[in-house]
């Protein structure tokens, strides 16, 4: 019924930039929080941060400061700037989405992506 689409994950060097994105597509009536979660080999899916649909943003601490989560409504999208990368960044990247459908528009329901790897070499 939704699909996200990440995009823009690479391989960089330490203190190098990326900016991913991640478009929602399909029966969205509204979409409330988006975010981005990361998941290194080993360790437990985190969150890095998250935008609500009036642009509030909360991040973790070890991205505080490094990276700027956005989004475009216009365009269904959520975007994450991510600058002074560092190899500890390395991880799958996912993006979600706190959406409402045309078919139940009176329930949210959170929906991910298939995820994009960003590798930081150091």
């Amino acid at each position: 019924q939704v699909q996200l689409v990440e995009s823009g994950g690479a391989l960089v060097q330490a203190g190098g930039s990326l900016r991913l994105s991640c478009a929602a597509s399909g029966s969205i009536k509204s979409i409330y929080t988006m975010g981005w979660y990361r998941q290194a080999p080993g360790k437990q899916r985190e969150l890095v941060a998250a935008i609500t649909s009036g642009g509030s943003t909360n991040y973790a601490d070890s991205a505080k400061g490094r990276f700027t989560i956005s989004r475009d409504n216009a365009k269904n999208t959520v975007y994450l700037q991510m600058n002074s990368l560092k190899p500890e960044d390395t991880a799958v990247y996912y993006c979600n989405a706190e959406t409402s459908t045309i078919y139940i528009p009176y329930r949210a329901v959170t929906y991910w992506g298939q995820g994009t790897q960003v590798t930081v070499s150091s």
